[in-house]
């Protein structure tokens, strides 16, 4: 496996080249909503945006109007350029990309993508021999790229195991295969995910999602925590994210059952289950959606952090993100038997596989000694270190150039 720090290690960002040095622009295909829950994506199309023009283009928005022209919202934050069809609702369409939308949603970004390439050459005075480089997150989205685009690069950032989860359309296993096909380079988002794709490509690369020390880091020096969970009795259970199919929501009303003292605070959007199954009890509170710039407030309010996922198909390749965040945070983490959780951070976060032993591994986070508690601040940040955003962003920015540099030096 081909971890970020041996990437770096092997290419400093100080020697090579930029990426404006090797493409003209970077087109980006993504089934998640930039302006949606904080996380892999903005990371890393913010950093790389610092270095080439980056345009983001999302899944179709659906709305609810007889008759409705499609049309395409353009906006741009953090200094990138997002593009979002918006196509009117009709009977048994299937949403995301889709067979039922590619010709709508073509023909609406065809123009934008166009003009948003050659806005760029002429920005740099003249019409550049260099190609963009076209990004997937989802394999739904081949095809949809205009016939007069052709891409110097075509990279695959696989952050999920999209075909997995719940409501996933057939077509995806199929499109994945077209993917890997097509793709020069596939990055994936944790050891699961790698382990499922190495054998199918010449170059796929590890690059597990990481983390902004300093971000999560204000949690652990005596910023305020978030005056909603000041009010809460301690101690605090919490755990922030989407709130869907991955999360074991038995084991949470199970806790929250067997210890009714203690409270469990869900940060974060319900997503793709009915709101009403959600466990309802007195020691159990939802708080929504947060701003990614919020979260080490709430983090401050933790006095354990949970990852409380379930272990099912959908939860079989993830590598949550969150687990970085809360040890940047120095919170006691506890989670549920997650292979990549087991296989990256199982030497500092316990895991427990039911309730009881859920309960037990709280009560030892909230009783460690000062030793213990010293031994785990140091084995979080040990891994705080190999996995910092700038690291990965640049890693996989050394990979892409070193790959298009030997192209152009053939």
């Amino acid at each position: 496996m081909v971890t970020v720090s041996e990437r770096t290690s092997e290419t400093p960002r100080s020697v090579r080249e930029n990426l404006s040095d090797v493409a003209s622009s970077l087109i980006v295909f993504s089934h998640l909503r930039w302006q949606g829950v904080y996380q892999r994506p903005q990371h890393l199309l913010s950093r790389f945006s610092r270095e080439i023009p980056v345009v983001v283009v999302e899944e179709p928005m659906f709305v609810l109007e007889d008759g409705a022209d499609p049309r395409l919202r353009v906006f741009v934050e953090d200094e990138v350029t997002v593009l979002v069809p918006i196509l009117a609702m009709s009977p048994d369409c299937q949403m995301g990309f889709s067979e039922d939308t590619r010709d709508d949603v073509a023909r609406l970004i065809e123009p934008a993508l166009t003009t948003f390439i050659s806005g760029d050459q002429r920005e740099r005075g003249g019409v550049p021999t260099r190609g963009p480089i076209v990004w997937y997150y989802t394999p739904m989205a081949i095809g949809l790229l205009p016939a007069a685009i052709e891409p110097a690069l075509v990279v695959f950032d696989a952050m999920d195991d999209l075909a997995s989860f719940r409501d996933a359309p057939q077509a995806l296993r199929d499109q994945e295969s077209a993917m890997l096909r097509s793709a020069d380079l596939v990055f994936a988002g944790g050891p699961s995910l790698y382990e499922a794709r190495r054998g199918r490509h010449p170059s796929v690369y590890c690059f597990p999602s990481g983390v902004e020390p300093a971000h999560f880091g204000q949690a652990a020096t005596g910023l305020a925590p978030a005056a909603d969970l000041d009010e809460l009795a301690r101690p605090v259970l919490g755990f922030y994210g989407v709130l869907d199919e991955r999360v074991d929501f038995d084991l949470i009303a199970g806790i929250a059952d067997l210890r009714p003292d203690w409270t469990l605070a869900m940060v974060g959007p319900v997503a793709k289950i009915d709101p009403a199954t959600l466990p309802v009890r007195p020691n159990i509170r939802y708080f929504g959606q947060q701003r990614y710039a919020d979260l080490p407030a709430f983090l401050a309010g933790f006095d354990v952090a949970l990852l409380p996922f379930a272990i099912n198909e959908a939860t079989r390749s993830i590598s949550p993100t969150k687990t970085l965040e809360y040890l940047a945070a120095d919170k006691p983490i506890v989670s549920t038997a997650i292979r990549d959780v087991v296989l990256l951070y199982g030497d500092v976060v316990p895991i427990a596989t039911d309730v009881p032993a859920f309960v037990t591994a709280i009560d030892a986070a909230l009783t460690e000694s000062p030793a213990q508690r010293q031994r785990r601040i140091a084995l979080g940040r040990a891994h705080l270190a190999e996995h910092d955003w700038d690291a990965i962003a640049d890693g996989m920015a050394s990979l892409m150039t070193e790959t298009l540099a030997t192209r152009m030096r053939v």
